[in-house]
């Protein structure tokens, strides 16, 4: 593992709150095992605990104890670091099989530095995203589409709306219709009721109707160019009725709806909103010529939560390549650190922040390690 995050080099730990139902989970115990499973993955410079406990308690008896955002960036400003973590056990059982419950946030110094996503930095579009794990990948969607509809969030009105206008064609008739208020005139004072109005024919017929009675008569060889009929027939000019029931008796049933289609192909899709989170912005961008401007946010920019279980294949997995890559003088096996409770909370917190930065581009390249027995040798 290493730091992806350069701006965030150094660290502050804070004393874990206990927010489970045992009350000899000691805080400062677990918050010295989360220093010292960060101070061991390069890139990181981490504040002693005892040193980060110290310069809380002072920032405390002048200023109170921090509980909101601003006031843990205020207390990583005042002790010089530039990320404070601020971490909670939520709930512990020593007990087989141990249970423990972590959630933590990190603070930025500066409130320019916005939350980070997971999946954010990962080698999208390339060769490389074929060896993403899936879970990885289910939690950068997840968090992808939890952003998105931030944007879909009913608001209260405070204003009226205004309902959108519908555009009409300008051939088409519109003095008639009641929802047209510019175009509708009042009827002659002879006529209070418009009976005279409503019994004059349309001049304009449907644009997309005439298309079809044009068709029909090209079809069929009604109508000459000069409406006139041909010579020696007794056809008379039909309707327009009598033109559309004669191209629903000519156009084929699979081609009755063709008008339709065409017509769906001109409607244009719904413009997105300006701030509709996109999946290429889990990429970082190119460098900016000018610094940008700072939008002040006041929320953490790494958040983790998890809960592990001693009996859960996936923790179980995990703490045996630990076991065996870890080089343990002691010679236990995995089981030993399910039993032990310093250990099980050591490998809790390192297994926390891996995950943390696994999910933004902090794994290194896998190293394929053989190990002989010792009956081999």
């Amino acid at each position: 593992m290493h730091n992806p995050f350069p701006q965030l080099k150094r660290v502050a730990v804070l004393p874990f709150f206990n927010q489970s139902e045992q009350p000899n989970l000691d805080g400062d115990a677990v918050a010295r095992a989360y220093y010292a499973a960060l101070q061991a993955i390069p890139g990181f410079e981490v504040l002693p605990v005892g040193v980060t406990a110290m310069q809380w308690q002072a920032y405390s008896s002048q200023f109170g104890e921090p509980r909101t955002g601003a006031e843990f960036q205020r207390l990583a400003q005042m002790m010089d670091v530039e990320a404070i973590v601020v971490g909670s056990v939520t709930d512990y059982d020593a007990y087989y099989p141990p249970r423990m419950a972590m959630t933590v946030h990190w603070y930025a110094a500066s409130e320019g530095f916005h939350p980070i996503p997971a999946g954010y930095g990962l080698p999208w579009g390339t060769k490389g995203e074929e060896k993403i794990p899936a879970r990885i990948v289910r939690e950068a969607e997840f968090e992808l589409a939890r952003s998105q509809l931030k944007t879909q969030i009913p608001q209260e009105a405070t204003a009226p709306i205004d309902r959108p206008v519908r555009v009409r064609s300008e051939a088409r008739d519109t003095s008639m219709e009641p929802d047209s208020v510019t175009a509708l005139e009042l009827p002659p004072s002879d006529d209070p009721w418009g009976v005279a109005a409503l019994a004059q024919p349309k001049q304009q017929t449907n644009p997309l109707r005439q298309i079809q009675f044009d068709q029909a008569v090209a079809e069929h060889q009604i109508l000459t160019p000069t409406n006139e009929p041909f010579a020696g027939s007794t056809q008379q000019i039909p309707s327009e009725m009598d033109a559309m029931a004669i191209e629903f008796e000519s156009v084929p049933i699979e081609e009755s709806f063709e008008p339709y289609q065409v017509a769906n192909d001109w409607i244009e899709p719904a413009p997105l909103p300006p701030d509709w989170p996109e999946p290429t912005d889990l990429i970082p961008d190119a460098p900016s010529p000018v610094p940008p401007v700072m939008i002040r946010q006041h929320e953490p920019v790494l958040t983790h939560t998890r809960l592990y279980r001693g009996d859960d294949p996936y923790f179980t997995q995990r703490l045996t390549d630990y076991v065996e890559t870890g080089d343990d003088a002691r010679g236990m096996s995995w089981q030993g650190y399910i039993k032990r409770s310093e250990d099980f909370i050591r490998f809790c917190c390192h297994l926390h922040i891996t995950e943390m930065l696994e999910a933004r581009g902090g794994r290194d390249p896998s190293d394929l390690i053989l190990r002989w027995p010792v009956s081999r040798y």
